[in-house]
């Protein structure tokens, strides 16, 4: 039985809880130990990313039509998301507690939505209440409820579902299920998949991407895959942080969805990346990160439990954020790409013909297991939108969004390239180091590359600035930095043939086909 939404049983329910009591509630119940720097250590199992085979949406009268059903969004009857609902809810009445907290999302007045998280774990509560936005909304009409069970486990034969994990959105009672794993992540991105589906039809364009603001006001995107760099270029201590991975672009301006940071661990350092290493600390949680029994250090070069250690820290943890948690209209859009062939140049400018080819083509590597059953190998991946897996609507909605948002507002796009140059992944090349990349975003931020001198690269028929402050010119032009110029050409051809064959599902006008690589 619910009463508004939460489960009433003979259990302890804990109700809203302060993060120090989360944390102390943690180590009483043995879900994890504290590192040396007082964060808050945890495993996650099994499954150390998330299970995009085990996502479903209800097929019902609000989505028959409007979600672009496929192997992403695998559909679900509503007979059989309340069946395994009610499983779940009995599963979680006998434990001995379970807790139970309010949140909301989308930090704008017009879209916020109110979320009720009820969860068996203090830890994974605490993961909400750093991910999420505390301060909460009372509007019963917009109401989501989140119920994660990771120690039930579904039947397949008996549910429905392809495993004894299931992540489940339903829109019409506006409840999402979430059992058979432990991976927190899990919430985050099915309720980014929430405002995916629903801000569309308000003339907001959701976006797997990261924001902040300088000193001067300027507001800047990067989206991009996990790994790409999204949350360590963000991160700057010369601008005011937004958010690390998802947020609205609306008539009004830019706002982030969260009101916290999920940042991959591993490798790293203080010298790399010195905002994510002093946000680690009480408060935060750390995912899958190997400590050393004695000292407590986190060993964050330790992949051994997965290459996709993550913490989850609130914005508060950023000294320099922008408090409103939104900003005005963007003045920089990049896309980063990790390109595996080294053929693409670390920037490019790009037309917005060209920023919709690039958006819906969503070319990058997949770098680390951020999904269960990925691997730890490095593979090209050509990701929709820059995030394939949580956009429920077809992709021309969201590229006719950008398109619009680009004729409106002087947003630049720029194309920036953290993958490899001089050969191909494992074939020679090496990657862009971290300070390279940095100084590229800080000269399209700073407004340095709008009026910079470009030259075309052939083929791609990308603009590359021949000048950029504190990048070795002769890395701009990928081909300079190829000993073997038939090698740079084969493998520049063969990137260019798959561009073209993805490219070819899309139902889109000539001149953003057109924008692509073309092959003399």
């Amino acid at each position: 039985m619910t009463v508004d939404g939460i489960i009433t049983s003979p259990a302890k329910i804990y109700a809203n809880l302060a993060a120090s009591e989360l944390i102390a509630l943690a180590l009483a119940r043995d879900e994890g130990t504290l590192a040396s720097n007082q964060a808050l250590v945890v495993s996650t199992g099994l499954r150390t990313g998330r299970s995009p085979k085990d996502r479903f949406i209800v097929r019902d009268d609000i989505t028959e039509k409007t979600v672009d059903w496929n192997t992403i969004n695998q559909p679900i009857s509503p007979d059989s998301f309340s069946a395994l609902w009610q499983r779940a809810e009995e599963h979680i009445k006998l434990k001995d507690a379970y807790f139970v907290s309010q949140f909301s999302v989308a930090a704008d007045k017009h879209f916020t939505l109110p979320v009720t998280v009820i969860t068996e774990l203090a830890w994974q509560t605490l993961f909400a209440q750093n991910l999420f936005i505390r301060d909460v909304v009372n509007n019963p009409e917009k109401q989501w409820t989140i119920l994660s069970t990771p120690s039930f486990k579904a039947d397949p034969e008996r549910d429905g579902v392809n495993s004894d994990a299931a992540v489940i959105l339903n829109f019409t009672q506006r409840k999402i299920l979430i059992c058979g794993t432990f991976y927190a992540g899990e919430m985050k991105k099915a309720m980014f998949s929430v405002l995916n589906f629903l801000l569309p039809e308000n003339d907001v364009l959701p976006m797997h991407c990261a924001a902040n603001v300088g000193k001067d006001g300027e507001t800047a995107l990067f989206f991009g895959l996990s790994g790409t760099g999204k949350t360590t270029l963000s991160a700057d201590p010369e601008r005011y942080l937004i958010g690390d991975d998802e947020h609205g672009w609306g008539p009004e301006g830019v706002f982030n969805f969260e009101g916290g940071c999920y940042a991959k661990c591993i490798d790293l350092s203080p010298e790399r990346e010195p905002v994510i290493w002093e946000a680690l600390r009480h408060g935060a949680i750390m995912e899958n990160v190997v400590i050393d029994p004695i000292t407590k250090d986190p060993i964050y070069s330790d992949a051994s439990q997965t290459q996709n250690t993550r913490a989850a820290y609130p914005r508060e943890h950023i000294p320099l954020r922008e408090e409103s948690n939104q900003a005005g209209q963007p003045k920089s859009v990049i896309f980063l790409t990790c390109d595996l062939y080294g053929v693409l140049p670390p920037v490019a400018r790009l037309t917005k013909e060209q920023a919709a080819y690039y958006f819906l083509s969503g070319y990058t590597a997949l770098v680390g297991s951020t999904e269960v059953g990925q691997g730890s190998g490095i593979k090209q991946t050509f990701s929709t939108c820059f995030g394939a897996p949580f956009f429920p609507r077809p992709p021309q909605v969201y590229a006719n969004l950008l398109m619009k948002r680009l004729e409106n507002f002087p947003a630049q796009v720029y194309l920036v390239n953290t993958g490899w140059t001089g050969g191909a992944y494992g074939e020679g090349g090496k990657r862009f180091d971290i300070p390279t990349t940095r100084a590229i975003v800080r000269a399209i931020v700073n407004g340095d590359l709008r009026d910079a001198h470009y030259e075309n690269l052939p083929g791609f028929n990308l603009a590359i600035p021949t000048l950029v402050k504190d990048v070795d010119s002769k890395m701009l032009n990928p081909r300079l930095n190829w000993n073997n110029q038939t090698e740079h050409a084969e493998h520049a051809e063969l990137l260019m043939k798959n561009f073209i064959e993805n490219f070819s599902k899309f139902n889109v006008s000539d001149e953003i086909k057109n924008a692509g690589p073309q092959i003399s």
